[in-house]
């Protein structure tokens, strides 16, 4: 039987240019905590693509290909969130209306080594696991 999607939390990664940390969360959130909540990933800016070592990583490591099943969108591109996590891109988001905001604090680990990158989704990967637990307690 399918759950209806409405009981579901709509959660929101939001970083400037939605190309690298945010979407590596929005993957990892669809990847390991779908059934506690819906992700999205947006920006206050956009690039024209995902950011190739993201995209390879990503590949390498979960099997997830970002590039078929997400682009870069901005803010205004997403359903409103009840949840707004910020990467740490010491950047003003927009006024989102939300129950939760946090900020994760991320470097960007773009034009950095695989090592460098493959932390960053580590980091990202606890920090969903993490969200997730704390969602399902709410």
């Amino acid at each position: 039987m399918e759950e209806n999607m409405e009981t579901k939390p709509k959660v929101a990664f939001v970083c400037v240019h939605n190309s690298c940390r945010s979407q590596i969360a929005e993957a990892l959130g669809k990847h390991l905590a779908g059934d506690a909540f819906d992700s999205y990933s947006a920006g206050t800016e956009l690039k024209d693509h995902i950011n190739p070592d993201a995209v390879r990583l990503m590949k390498k490591i979960y099997g997830i290909d970002m590039e078929l099943t997400q682009r870069n969108k901005l803010i205004t591109d997403i359903p409103n969130p009840d949840v707004v996590i910020t990467m740490g891109c010491n950047v003003n988001c927009p006024s989102l209306p939300c129950k939760m905001r946090e900020d994760w604090g991320l470097d960007d680990p773009s034009g950095k080594t695989d090592e460098v990158f493959e932390k960053t989704i580590q980091t990202i990967e606890e920090k969903i696991i993490n969200l997730k637990n704390r969602l399902f307690d709410l």
